[in-house]
């Protein structure tokens, strides 16, 4: 049924029901961002017993990247993961519907020297990251840095949830979003000054090139990246992003990755090291809840 409701229009009555859901989001968003932060404590915590199939996916993923943790450690740590997961959610409707500004002023800039450096250089950027909890709520942290922002994401199936993501994510300093079937457009944006945040970090299955080194575990990656920086000329940084304890959010950005785009092997192996010394920051606010190794080498035992 969702691959049928994209030829939908948004006010079909087959989508009313999901009309309901973003109205419950959005009154969620509503809420204070402490009362946010404790019922995502709570709610992740019931997920974690009851998605058991996510769970299960948790622990092969983190016994693989962490087996030097006791069986006890990597158990706490999978439910730390969810409840990071379901805390991003929560906060993701905050940056749908609400003002961000307060957070953007109270930000932590880790490598700020940088992003100013990419832009002294006078050429679009092309900004690498990662899946970590605070994804959609991190954008406009990252945004209010740019020039020109914009992101790649892949539509939804749903065309209420699609718009609802969408319109909540571009609300914010101009940014410009692009589909797949948009690269060409976001490589003439980027030439043009834009800067795009791209998460590559996903198992792309038959589209996976490279096989690198991801917490000792030979992974599946796309040439994507290596391909638009060539195309583009961009300079190419990788950026991640973080919720501390106390509140406050951080963004950090690498060096520029000099040569970024002539091998798609090396690049494709710096920028999974770099994104895994940023996730062991924060293990628990990764995204392990996706097959990230379902796609194995010739002759690899299965993860999963």
């Amino acid at each position: 049924m969702a691959k049928k409701n994209k030829f939908r229009p948004v006010w079909h009555p087959a989508l009313w029901p999901t009309w309901i859901v973003v109205f419950i989001l959005f009154c969620i968003s509503l809420l204070p961002m402490s009362t946010k932060q404790s019922f995502g404590e709570k709610l992740g915590r019931l997920f974690h017993k009851k998605l058991k199939g996510r769970t299960k996916i948790a622990k092969k993923n983190i016994a693989a990247c962490f087996p030097e943790l006791s069986e006890q450690e990597q158990a706490t740590l999978v439910e730390d993961t969810f409840i990071a997961c379901t805390k991003g959610f929560l906060e993701t409707t905050h940056s749908w519907w609400r003002d961000v500004t307060p957070y953007v002023d109270n930000l932590i800039i880790t490598g700020h020297e940088n992003l100013l450096d990419a832009q002294k250089r006078g050429k679009g950027i092309l900004l690498l990251g990662g899946h970590f909890s605070i994804f959609d709520i991190a954008l406009p942290f990252i945004a209010a840095q740019l020039h020109k922002p914009g992101y790649m994401y892949r539509p939804n199936d749903n065309p209420v949830i699609d718009r609802m993501i969408e319109k909540g994510r571009r609300r914010h300093y101009g940014i410009q979003g692009f589909s797949k079937k948009q690269l060409k457009d976001m490589i003439e944006y980027i030439k043009e000054g834009g800067s795009v945040w791209y998460a590559a970090d996903q198992d792309f299955g038959r589209k996976s090139t490279e096989f690198v080194d991801f917490f000792g575990v030979k992974t599946g990656c796309i040439s994507a990246p290596s391909w638009i920086a060539r195309e583009s000329g961009a300079s190419v940084i990788q950026v991640s992003q973080f919720r501390h304890p106390n509140g406050q959010y951080e963004i950090a950005f690498s060096p520029i990755m000099e040569g970024f785009g002539e091998d798609d092997a090396k690049d494709a192996q710096d920028w999974n090291s770099y994104l895994e010394a940023a996730i062991r920051r924060h293990p628990d606010q990764y995204l392990w809840l996706h097959k990230r190794f379902k796609t194995r080498p010739e002759g690899a035992e299965p993860i999963y």
